[in-house]
Formats: structure tokens, sequence, C-alpha cells
């Protein structure tokens, strides 16, 4: 493919044309067909596009709900958006099941946010720490015009701290801050104040006469907000008697409850396990973090960090197992909004939120964190009783079907021939190949 000049200025369809000309065959086929993907609102396509750079098309995700969330004694019908429909029928399930168990509670530990600005700096630490010290309230004043909107909505700067941090890396420090930023997500909200106060904080020091001239020179590394927030945290809890759990599967209440109880365990011990766990967990969380127009990205790096925040990567979840009782726990960071950015600028986002009752950012935390736990209630659930393929396939069918080219009335009769076997592409093909008279 030819290297390619002023391609941003390009209109849509310039870019397209471009890029079909360079391919050829099928690839050439498929970019000319982009356009069937625009949205017929030009007003709305245009918003889409504005969202990111180059844009040639729209990438489709099918947008679901799950019912029947009871959350704190309210009941959610949750948007989910993912491309799996195993993962919406596994919180669907999940929230069914304990919906008939007293449902949801959930609850927000923290709410706090971090932002740094890492600096290089040679001289007496002392000196640099007494400075700070006696600097430490100048420094939130000067950034207050950045801060009072958020202020008067009770959020804004929490704490400012200076981090030794030379014993990583040579004369490297930091200036940590901790924010609440409400409803808001906050990310320019933080990194503003960041670039702000890293200009004030270098420009003071270098007029203090009780540094020498060499002490005065603070080399700004990077201002950015961090995106592992542990101290933004919420945990969700299911529990009954282990006799409410029922007969599941065939297998009895007390079986399924010590069987579960030893899979979430070892979950918490081997790092392989634990990976797949965690990703059963953020196939719930993210398709509402999707839907709710939050940084699904930002979500995840920061999960699998706190995951492994005692040095071995484990479980986000647990199993409490005392005596007559069955306890199933979620407790996960997660650092989201329901004010600025994608939620309030994107259709189909805001009307995830409009369908949630407009939720607070901490109670859309609860949301998302019931979601999660129920996905993940569901997956092991199905892995310590029939095993996952049986369901998993089941709800994979149509996409079977279509992949093996079946007719309409294939596929009809398709869903009807598996309504009582399992599903493989194997047994798919050959149900194919006994029905070609059908095509």
């Amino acid at each position: 493919m030819k290297p390619v000049s002023g391609f941003s200025k390009m209109s849509k369809e310039e870019k397209i044309v471009w890029l079909s000309n360079q391919l050829g065959g099928e690839a050439q086929t498929l970019v000319k067909q982009m356009p069937v993907f625009w949205h017929h609102d030009n007003d709305i396509q245009k918003r889409l596009d504005e969202f990111s750079e180059n844009t040639l098309t729209n990438f489709d995700m099918p947008f679901g709900i799950a019912p029947n969330f009871l959350i704190n004694g309210k009941t959610y019908s949750v948007p989910m958006v993912i491309e799996e429909s195993s993962v919406v029928a596994a919180a669907s399930l999940g929230a069914k099941f304990w919906y008939e168990r007293g449902g949801f509670t959930s609850k927000i530990i923290s709410t706090k946010k971090v932002g740094q600005i890492h600096f290089l700096w040679q001289g007496q630490k002392e000196k640099l720490t007494a400075f700070f010290e006696k600097s430490q309230n100048d420094l939130v004043a000067a950034v207050k015009p950045l801060t009072e909107n958020m202020n008067r909505r009770g959020g804004g700067i929490l704490s400012v701290g200076l981090e030794d941090m030379t014993d990583k890396i040579e004369n490297y420090f930091q200036l940590k801050l901790e924010f609440n930023t409400c409803d808001a997500m906050g990310a320019n909200f933080i990194n503003s104040i960041l670039e702000e106060m890293a200009l004030v904080f270098k420009h003071k020091l270098g007029l203090d006469d009780s540094f020498t001239a060499s002490e005065k020179e603070v080399q700004i590394i990077m201002c950015i907000l961090s995106n592992y927030t542990p101290e933004c945290l919420v945990e969700c809890s299911v529990e009954c008697p282990v006799e409410n759990l029922g007969t599941i599967n065939g297998m009895s209440a007390r079986t399924f409850a010590e069987r579960f109880s030893t899979a979430v365990r070892i979950a918490q011990v081997d790092i392989s396990r634990a990976v797949t766990h965690n990703k059963g967990i953020m196939n719930g969380v993210d398709a509402v973090v999707l839907a709710t127009g939050n940084d699904f990205r930002a979500i995840e790096a920061c999960a699998h960090a706190f995951a492994s925040r005692d040095g071995q990567y484990r479980s986000l979840s647990k199993v409490d197992l005392q005596g007559d009782t069955f306890k199933f726990t979620l407790t996960i960071p997660l650092a989201v909004g329901t004010v600025g950015g994608l939620t309030s600028l994107h259709p189909l986002a805001k009307t995830s939120l409009a369908i949630l009752e407009n939720p607070s950012a901490q109670d859309l935390m609860k949301v998302m964190a019931a979601v999660g736990l129920a996905q993940n209630f569901g997956a092991v659930k199905s892995l310590v009783t029939t095993g996952i393929q049986k369901g998993h396939m089941k709800l994979h069918l149509l996409n079977v079907l279509n992949q093996l080219g079946a007719s309409p009335l294939q596929i009809e009769k398709g869903k009807e021939y598996f309504t009582d076997k399992v599903v493989s592409f194997t047994a798919v093909r050959t149900f194919l190949e006994s029905t070609k008279q059908l095509q």
C-alpha cells in the first residue's frame, strides 16, 4: 500500500476511494460498501464522525437489555453493548436467579481519582519538602479558577502530596493529587489542573531564594491522570441460605455451593484460570461501560492492575461459604461518569442513561458491578454444572448457521432441529448437508 499525505483533510468519500484503489478483489469491494453503514440521519452521522479521526464509516454493535436486576431494592433493565449473545443471556439469567433471592447489594467504598505531576529535581530533599509544605496551599489556590465549578458540585482537589521516587529513578519526584470529580469521569478536568499546577510549581520554586541556582531547575516530565484508581471502588454481593440455591442441573444446593466456591478459589491461586475468570466479569462490565459511553480501556487496565495488587494476579470475586450461608462478592475499581464526554454526546449513550433513570456516577458504578457479578455467577455456574459449551454454542447457533451460508428456511429448521442437540460446527455442517433441498 502506498504512503499518502493530507489523508486527514480528505472527505469520507475521498478516503474510501483512496483506500479502495490501494486494494483489490474482495477487500476493494468491501471498502466500497462502507457507506452502507452510514447513519440515515446526517446530523447524527456528523456527530459520530467527529468522535474520532480519519473516519470512514460506523462499526455497528448490538445494543441489548438485561432485565430484572434488583440492586439495593430497585429494579433495573440494564443496557449492554456487546457482540456475544451468551454474555447478555448469562447476565439476564443471573439477574433473574438473584432477583428471586433478594437481589444484589452494592455499595461505594471510595470515589477518589488520582493525577500526577512527574518531575526531575536535583538538590537537598529536605529543602524541597520544606518548600512544598509552605507552598501547598498556594498551589491549590492558583488553580482555583479551574476547580470552581467542580467545587460548587461538591468535588475538586482532595489532597496534594510530594512523593520521593528517587529510590527508583535518580532525581525523580511526583506531585500526587487526589480528586473527587462527582458525576464526571473527569479526565480533562484532572489533566488541565495538573498542567496548570506544574507551571505554577516550577515558577514558584524558581523564585524561591532558599534554593541555589542549580536547585531552581525543575524538569517537568509529564502531567497526567492515572487510570489506576484503587480508591474509586465499588463492592457488590449476593447472599442467601445454601438451601435457597435450589437444585441446579440435577446438583444439590450444597454440592453446587461447594463446587462453585472451589472454582472461585482456584481463580484466586492460579493465574491461568484467574485471567479467564476476570475476563468473564469484564464481559458484563464492559458491555455496560460501552452502552453508557464510558472508557472501557481505562476500566479494563485498572481492573487487571487491581487484580494484581498483592503481587499475584487473582480473581476479582470471592465466595464466603460459612455454615449454611452462601455469599458471592465482587470488589472492583470503576472510574465512570454520567455527565460530559460521550455520555451526553452519543445519542445511544444518552438513551442508555435514560433507561437507567439517569443515575449518578456512583449509582452507575453499582449497576456495573452488579452486571459483572451476575455475569461471573452465570459463567461459573455453567462451568461447575453442565459445562460452558452447551449453553454457549446454543446461543451461537444463529452465528454458525449464517457463517456456513444457511438459507432462511435452513435457519428456521436448524433452530428447531438443535433444540435438544449439542451445537458444534461439525453438527451444523452435517445438518446443512442433509437439508440442501431447503436452499
